[in-house]
């Protein structure tokens, strides 16, 4: 089989409603809870027929039962994203409440267990079981998504590569899931390597241009190893469908607002490598420092320490957050959303997932009364602090 481009109908890159560069929407992957034990609630096939017509548009299924994606529209300024997003949280509150559930914002449900995952019927997630088997019904995890316009297909595979370099301070500040199966992990984010169970994840190759990237998928959906090119889940992708470079590297956020920090920062990032190629060529040449650079971030969060691979030590996080935002604060400034960029502050002062666990009591051994079959104790977390979802708080 030739690896010459045949342009089928999803490479066609769209020029997105807007028309406007750097337009942001952000998905969040959401728990269903039931709200006397704070148990995953296996019941989003109940749910989706009942939202309100301001939801409709907004919420699907996701692989397990227990989940749900939230989705705002298109936005040229952040601002108006998490206007819309606190919204859609808070009527998705009011809509489950009638239900008798809840819903909640976090990388990892703090101590469901595999036996009880249960796999959405809808058809695509039929078809991931039937691909992945048992490892599709594995602890059901959460992320946050952020897609940012970029007009130009070449331009977007620029974009997408250079944001290679700084998904693993994305991961550092997004970390919100110490917990797996009722237990503090030691890791910022046990999302990650829990996700990583599945294939095709993970920090995605440099393509050398936008034909190089369909060749690559063409060959996969030739070869039937995927139906179509979302059923890449790397950390960070173009979308041709909507014209955009979609970072999903990042753990769900229990407030809109932390979403939100962490939107403004992907936007001004983008913004930032398509007109300055701020990343180091040194780092985003190395696969070996980048993928060691994605588990530091995933065991040690915004304390931690990641790998400069041009001068061959180990920097701070906060250093290179601190570094990061200096440079992005002129196009924070160009695309209108400083305050909300901010907040990064914000999740670097005060790390997610040590809120989670003083949320938990300073609790750090299993959460349930057995290891086995761990159950929410007094001091669990979705009980507590820190988990519940919340719009404007």
């Amino acid at each position: 089989m030739s690896a010459a481009v045949t342009r089928t109908a999803w490479s066609q890159w769209s020029p997105h409603a807007s028309g406007s560069e750097y337009t942001v929407g952000i998905e969040e992957e959401v728990m269903l809870l039931h709200p006397h034990n704070w148990s995953l609630a296996q019941q989003i096939d109940r749910v989706l027929p009942t939202l309100p017509p301001e939801l409709t548009d907004h919420v699907t299924s996701e692989t397990h039962r227990s989940a749900l994606e939230l989705a705002t529209g298109v936005h040229p300024r952040v601002g108006e994203a998490q206007r819309e997003l606190e919204g859609l949280r808070d009527a998705l509150e009011t809509s489950l409440t009638v239900l008798g559930l809840r819903a909640a914002g976090a990388g990892t449900h703090p101590f469901a267990v595999w036996q009880d995952t249960v796999v959405s019927p809808d058809s695509r997630y039929q078809a991931v079981y039937g691909s992945m088997r048992e490892l599709a019904r594995r602890e059901p995890t959460f992320a946050v998504h952020v897609h940012v316009g970029i007009r130009d297909a070449e331009n977007a595979i620029v974009v997408a590569g250079r944001l290679r370099a700084h998904l693993p301070v994305l991961l550092a500040l997004s970390a919100n899931s110490p917990f797996w199966q009722g237990r503090d992990t030691g890791l910022a984010s046990a999302r990650t390597p829990l996700f990583q169970a599945f294939p095709r994840v993970g920090i995605p190759r440099a393509f050398a241009s936008y034909a190089d990237y369909v060749a690559a998928v063409d060959m996969l959906i030739h070869c039937d190893a995927i139906s179509e090119p979302t059923m890449l889940w790397w950390d960070v992708r173009p979308q041709p469908r909507f014209g955009t470079v979609e970072v999903r590297i990042m753990d769900a956020q229990t407030t809109a607002a932390d979403s939100i920090a962490l939107c403004a920062l992907v936007q001004c990032l983008a913004r930032l490598e398509a007109e300055e190629a701020f990343a180091s060529d040194v780092l985003l040449d190395s696969t070996e420092a980048l993928a060691e650079n994605r588990f530091l971030a995933a065991r040690d969060g915004c304390s931690g320490e990641l790998i400069d691979a041009d001068d061959w030590r180990r920097v701070p996080v906060r250093t290179i957050v601190a570094e990061l935002l200096e440079a992005c604060h002129p196009h924070a400034q160009d695309l209108g959303c400083e305050a909300e960029l901010e907040g990064v502050g914000d999740l670097l002062a005060h790390p997610r997932a040590t809120r989670q666990l003083i949320g938990a009591g300073g609790h750090t051994g299993c959460l349930g009364s057995s290891a086995s079959s761990p159950k929410p104790s007094s001091r669990s977390p979705p009980a507590g602090r820190g988990v519940r979802l919340r719009g404007r708080s």
